[in-house]
């Protein structure tokens, strides 16, 4: 089970690899699942994560200060809002619109309340 979480931590590693270039990938939840997968599969490899020049600047904060930007905030959002409606357009199913209405709803109640929001103003890079 460990290869599993390996081989899906670094797919989504290359994903927020590729997100830190394209401003249609947000970088953010992918190195965060990427973490958490690493740590679930390998301490080898979620160890060299930490270490990384990627991690400090793009998750570091985050993961030790529970804390997101606005702007990273509202591109997680959007981006996880955007592909679970693009999901619920395909499928018709009712259940799989509803377990998706269902994500939509969680994400938006954890960042917006249990995730706090740091102090820089919206438009400056973060």
């Amino acid at each position: 089970m460990k290869i599993v979480w390996i081989i899906f931590g670094t797919i989504s590693l290359s994903l927020g690899i590729i997100g830190a270039f394209l401003p249609i990938l947000p970088t953010t939840p992918f190195l965060l699942l990427t973490a958490y997968c690493y740590g679930k599969g390998s301490e080898k490899f979620h160890s060299r994560l930490v270490s990384s020049k990627i991690y400090k600047k793009y998750i570091k904060e985050c993961v030790q200060e529970r804390s997101m930007t606005l702007k990273q905030k509202l591109i997680l959002l959007l981006f996880v809002s955007f592909m679970s409606i693009t999901f619920m357009i395909i499928y018709q199913n009712i259940l799989i619109r509803s377990i998706l209405s269902l994500v939509i709803l969680g994400h938006l109640l954890f960042f917006g309340f249990y995730v706090k929001t740091k102090n820089k103003r919206f438009f400056l890079n973060s």
